[in-house]
Parts: C-alpha cells; sequence; structure tokens
C-alpha cells in the first residue's frame, strides 16, 4: 500500500515537469555551434571554435580587432551546421577612441569554406573572403561610398553568394545586397545583441541596441535558398580607420521539427545558395573617371581666359587713349 501510494505522489509531482518539456524551438541550442562564456582554450583553439588573425580570447570577451590600424581577426566554427532551419544570437561591442571617424565593422557568416584569411587580396570583406559562397551578414560601420546612400551609418546588410558576386566595398554592397537597415549599434554603453533567423527560404535580421531587452526587425528576404552543412563565422576588420569589435557569446538554435524527416535537409545539402531578389541599386555604376587630358583642357581655358582678358584691357586702354586724344584735339 505504502509503495503504491509513493508511485502515485511521484506520478503527480514529475507530471508538471514531464508536460513542460515538450519540445520547444528556444530551447534547442546547438552546443557545436554556440559559444557561451567562460571560454576555456589554448592557442587559437576555443571550444569548438579558431580564432584566426588579429583575434583573441579572455575569460569573458573575444576581441577580434583592437582598436589599431589594419588589423584583421576572425571567429570560425569548426563544425557544420546541418539544420535547414536555424537562429543565431550573437552578443557583441563595437566602440573605439573615434569620434566622428571609425570603421570598419564586422561580418557574420554562413558559409561552405571557413575563410583562412588574413593575408592575401582576397581577404577583403571585413577580414574574409571576397566571392564566397553563402551567407554574408554585414555590421558596416563606415560609409565608403562618396555618393549619396539611401541610409545612415552604421548599416547592417544581407548579401547571399553562389561565389561569383564581388562584395563592392567602396560601395558598401549596396548593389548585391538582399536587403539592409540601418541600425546604431556602435558606442553604446549597454548590451548589444543581433539575431539572424533563416526559417522557409526567409533571412531575417533583429537586433537589440536600444537596451530594451526585446527584439526589433531590422531586415527581411524571403527567397533566399541555403544549403545545409555549412560553416558560421565571424569576422572584422580595421584599415585607416579603427575600432574595438568584442563578442561576448554566440548561441545557435535548431528550429526543425523533430519529426521532420532527415530526407528534407539531405537534399538541401548540394544546392547552391541563391537569392530570388536583390535590392536596387543592384547594377553597380562607376564613377566617371577623369580623363588623361582633363588637366591640360583646364590649364588650356584657364590660359584662354588669362589672355582673352589680359587683351580686352589692352583693346580697353588703346580705345580710352584715343578717345582722350580725340578729344584734346577738338578742345584746341
Amino acid at each position: 500500500m505504502y509503495l503504491s501510494l509513493t508511485i502515485a505522489f511521484l506520478s503527480i509531482v514529475s507530471f508538471p515537469q514531464f508536460a513542460s518539456s515538450t519540445w520547444n524551438t528556444n530551447e534547442y541550442m546547438k552546443r557545436e555551434n554556440s559559444l557561451i562564456r567562460p571560454f576555456h582554450g589554448s592557442g587559437s583553439s576555443l571550444n569548438n571554435w579558431e580564432l584566426r588573425g588579429s583575434a583573441f580570447a579572455s575569460d569573458t570577451f573575444i576581441r577580434l580587432t583592437p582598436d589599431a590600424r589594419s588589423m584583421q581577426g576572425g571567429l570560425w566554427n569548426r563544425h557544420p551546421c546541418y539544420s535547414r532551419n536555424w537562429e543565431m544570437e550573437v552578443h557583441f561591442k563595437v566602440f573605439g577612441s573615434g569620434k566622428d571617424l571609425f570603421g570598419d565593422g564586422f561580418a557574420i557568416w554562413y558559409v561552405r569554406d571557413p575563410s583562412t584569411c588574413p593575408g592575401g587580396a582576397h581577404c577583403s570583406v571585413f577580414g574574409s573572403n571576397d566571392y564566397f559562397v553563402g551567407l554574408g551578414v554585414i555590421l558596416d560601420t563606415y560609409n565608403n561610398y562618396n555618393g549619396v546612400h539611401n541610409h545612415e551609418h552604421p548599416y547592417i546588410s544581407a548579401m547571399v553568394n553562389n561565389g561569383t558576386l564581388h562584395y563592392d566595398h567602396d560601395r558598401d554592397g549596396t548593389h548585391t545586397q538582399v536587403a539592409g537597415c540601418s541600425a546604431k549599434f556602435r558606442g553604446r554603453e549597454h548590451d548589444t545583441y543581433v539575431k539572424i533567423k533563416y526559417a522557409d527560404d526567409t533571412v531575417t535580421v533583429y537586433t537589440d541596441v536600444e537596451n530594451r531587452r526585446a527584439w526589433s526587425q531590422c531586415l527581411t528576404a524571403p527567397g533566399i535558398i541555403l544549403p545545409t552543412g555549412y560553416y558560421f563565422g565571424i569576422t572584422a576588420a580595421t584599415g585607416d580607420l579603427t575600432d574595438t569589435h568584442e563578442i561576448y557569446s554566440v548561441r545557435v538554435y535548431d528550429l526543425d521539427s523533430p519529426d521532420q524527416d532527415p530526407a528534407v535537409n539531405k537534399e538541401r545539402a548540394n544546392v547552391l545558395p541563391s537569392a530570388s531578389f536583390f535590392e536596387a541599386p543592384r547594377d553597380h555604376v562607376d564613377d566617371p573617371k577623369p580623363s588623361m587630358m582633363s588637366g591640360f583642357k583646364k590649364l588650356f581655358l584657364i590660359l584662354v581666359g588669362v589672355i582673352v582678358v589680359c587683351g580686352a584691357i589692352f583693346i580697353g586702354g588703346i580705345f580710352y587713349v584715343k578717345q582722350n586724344e580725340h578729344s584734346r584735339k577738338r578742345l584746341y
């Protein structure tokens, strides 16, 4: 009798716990793709991740670049992500000594090939490879475009590449982005976060940069095809302008249904990344380049102008002298 009562009691107590343990996508964190403090590792190895370039780790932060010129740093996950639908949350901070001029920014990647940067001209996209294959979400702090953007910086943009597109740094990638939005994430005293969600062939980026403890949608891009089995990474770079770029945590969640057929994800393993839509302006239009004769032409026109003015003054002087002589003759 006591045994049966004990079993009944345990059943009643444990039932709420069982009921609350039903599947929840937000609780299924992929630990092999995540990185949480305190950080432990040695050398360039860190909790399933690798550090590249100027990046180094303490117990509480990973600094991709210091506030110094010409730095490139990267943080790359060693394990590919096989989820078709996933979500990535990054706790970060961008700050520096610059008041009006600072840069360049950092990028979050889901790509086929983890970057081997720094080193070489190919490492031109915020410390990672140009002509990459996959998705890049770029958090750009400096406006490189001499023309006029219809947005403010700092700026977040998403780019999907199959290996054939060039990220035009001088145009801030505006002709190849699938979507973008302004977000004032630099120089905040409080914590700043960005979340990238890929679900149902749609990339959505959220931010929490206003210390509201709530996500605000920044951009969304439907019609995005991404394969499974790609790698996550975060890279940053400075040039003549500088900033400190730090990462405090990376959390990746599996959004696939637990009863989803594994064959569905397998079908996505070998597809090429693609986007059904690119934001205007998609086409790159070069700035008009001055011809070799432009300087000579300007000098020639200035010289002609001086000669014309001097000639006019000379002729006017002669005319004035003759007029005075004619006036004297009439008086005498």
